[in-house]
């Protein structure tokens, strides 16, 4: 069956602010390192005021991230999120595009103003997020079109987007629809913060198969089942069709049907902004199944996108991936 899109992610739409800092500020601000904090609009402001000049703008969102991660792999791309009729939701709109990410989910007319994520960054690649929400948590069944979700190979929503019941219920029909056309639904659980929030509600979209793939990270699994990372992968393979994890330096591994394919990560000179690796992962992952590559292969040209979005700031590409690719031999 072919495709219009090879994957289709839903997600927050979020305009990223990522500036560096010290641990100090870090400190002094009561933020705890590397996770992501959920603000208001006064905190998101009060924020906003004391980051640095030196700061950058970029239309983004984790699932939004890989939904730019697929496009840049030479690979087709949409994206269903939620923004403001305002200049960041416009700005947002006009960003994908350019990309050439096919998105037309309707603006948010008279509600709050279209979500922004503040990012710090310090000496040692790690990001500590500072997140308003705003109009992306809107996203509803409203949002959803069943030829646009039929059209494509994947459709992959992230775990941060859970909170809102209306976007549960949009997530939900989004698996329907997916599994009515005979497509494959994932799910990513973004980030230890939402596992223990929602842990047994992501276990029951596992395990009735509402989500066929589940990507995580060590610490993401290990929260999952409240368990070391060796008895979760077990726990894993027995409730998830297929789940596929990132191991940072250690490289990453899927587990299919109770069987284990590991691939070790790409070499990175300098690591400088780990944002954005687990959705790069994720692009390059979907895309390589989509296109009809084994599990190993997907999990090499996941990892070489996410060694390229940790070697600078940001959590876009901005070396020419689909090039680095067939330089390694992983393109498809």
């Amino acid at each position: 069956m072919t495709s219009k899109f090879d994957v289709l992610t839903i997600g927050n739409a979020i305009v990223d602010i990522i500036a560096p800092v010290d641990d100090r500020f870090i400190s002094d601000e009561g933020m705890t390192k590397s996770i992501m904090h959920l603000i208001d609009a006064d905190r998101s402001a009060e924020l906003y005021e004391k980051m640095p000049e030196n700061k950058a703008l970029i239309s983004g969102g984790s699932a939004a991230n890989t939904a730019a991660g697929v496009a840049a792999l030479g690979g087709q791309a949409a994206f269903v999120g939620k923004v403001a009729n305002d200049d960041l939701g416009r700005t947002f709109a006009a960003d994908f595009d350019e990309a050439g990410i096919f998105y037309e989910t309707d603006y948010l007319i008279g509600g709050p103003a279209t979500a922004r994520c503040m990012i710090f960054v310090t000496e040692d690649g790690e990001r500590t997020m500072n997140t308003y929400l705003g109009a992306s948590q809107n996203l509803s069944e409203r949002d959803i079109v069943e030829e646009t979700i039929g059209a494509a190979s994947f459709t992959y929503m992230e775990g941060y987007l859970w909170d809102p019941p209306e976007a549960k219920k949009a997530f939900v029909l989004a698996a329907h629809y997916a599994h009515k056309h005979e497509r494959a639904a994932a799910i990513t659980l973004s980030d230890p913060f939402c596992v223990n929030r929602y842990r047994e509600e992501f276990r029951d979209l596992i395990r009735s198969k509402t989500m066929d793939y589940v990507f995580a990270n060590i610490e993401e699994l290990k929260a999952l089942y409240q368990t070391d990372f060796e008895t979760a992968v077990r726990a894993i393979a027995e409730e998830a069709e297929v789940a596929a994890v990132t191991m940072g330096a250690q490289g990453a591994m899927a587990i299919v049907n109770g069987e284990i394919v590991s691939v070790p990560a790409f070499p990175v000179d300098k690591v400088v902004d780990v944002t954005g690796a687990g959705d790069m992962f994720a692009a390059g992952f979907l895309l390589a199944i989509a296109r009809g590559q084994d599990m190993g292969q997907a999990l090499s040209l996941g990892c070489l996108a996410a060694s390229e979005v940790i070697s600078h700031v940001g959590a876009r590409p901005v070396a020419d991936l689909k090039a680095m690719a067939e330089a390694e031999g992983v393109m498809v």
